[in-house]
Formats: structure tokens, sequence, C-alpha cells
């Protein structure tokens, strides 16, 4: 497969976007990393790690060649819902959205879930393994996410590159899947 697609990496706050593009990209990704203050923290609540300093106020940006001639453009989106107007700008040609999630807070993905629902952009969930999070099985997290049968589930390290990679190419195999039952 060769060609050029557009990704969204969606998330709550927290649960790894900024890391996982990093991570996979080939070039210098862009980050647009803001200082957490106290305001933000009433605006934005965060319950993960404490040593949290900065979180995306606008988009990360990356790129990765999947097989050599499939060039994948990774756009971060912010985590907060107060930033859904720039998601939705971020989403416009995107042709899917590979959706990060945390077992340590997983009804804090409902509103990332939701608004891909509202876009219907096809999307991959990949649980993102931190090690104080517990351990659930696929069909538990599938229930408490209220995910459809067909919704690709994996779970990766987005400090991993190839579990990282892997997961993207979970989404990539599920977009194929959508484009030919369409056609």
């Amino acid at each position: 497969m060769s060609g050029a697609a557009k990704i969204l990496v969606v998330g709550p706050l927290g649960v790894g976007k900024t890391t996982l593009i990093g991570t996979v990209s080939e070039i210098e990704p862009l980050s647009t990393e803001a200082s957490m203050t106290q305001a933000g923290v009433r605006a934005d609540p965060y319950t993960g790690d404490s040593g949290k300093k900065t979180t995306t106020v606008a988009l990360d940006f990356g790129r990765r060649t999947v097989d050599g001639d499939l060039v994948l453009y990774l756009f971060g989106t912010p985590g907060q819902q107060r930033f859904l107007p720039a998601w939705q700008d971020l989403a416009k040609g995107a042709l899917g959205a590979l959706a990060l999630v945390d077992t340590r807070d997983l009804a804090a993905s409902f509103d990332a879930l939701g608004n891909l629902e509202d876009l219907d952009l096809p999307f991959a969930v990949a649980v993102n393994v931190f090690p104080d999070g517990p351990g659930y099985a696929a069909d538990d997290i599938r229930t408490a996410l209220d995910l459809l049968p067909d919704t690709p589930l994996v779970t990766c390290d987005a400090r991993d590159r190839a579990s990282s990679i892997r997961a993207l190419i979970a989404l990539v195999r599920h977009l194929i899947h959508v484009a030919t039952e369409a056609s």
C-alpha cells in the first residue's frame, strides 16, 4: 500500500498522546506543550501522574512511514474537552483515529470516544499500559467503553516504538477494512 493518511491520536489529558507521537515519529515532532498552572488544574482536573508539568494546548504532529511507502501524518489532539473546537478542526481530512485510554480512569475517555462517534470517524482503541494501572480483560474494557464489536482494541506502551507502531498498524488495517466494506 502506498500513499499518505492523516491520523488523529486522541484521548484524555495525560493518557500518552504526546509520548506516542514522539516515540514513533521519524521526524522531530512538533509539540505545543504549555506549563500546567494552578488555574488550569481547576479547569481541567487531572488525577494521573502527579509529576505531569505540561499539557498540549493546540496539537502534536509527527510523521511515520509504514512498510516503506505509506506515510502516516499523526495529529495529537488536546485532551481537555474545552479544546473541542481545535479538536474538530484537526479532524478535517483525517481518515481515522487512534484513541488512547488509561485503565486507571476509563471514564475519562468517554468524551474523546464520543467526539469520534459524533464526527463519524473510524477508530481503534489502544490501552496505554501504565505500571500502576489495573489490568482488565479485553471484554471488560469493551463493555466499559461501550465499543462496537468491530472496533479494534489493542494494548500498547506509548514509550515503546514497536508497541506503538503495532497500535497504528491495527488502526490502518481497520481503516482498510472499513474502506473495503464501503465500496
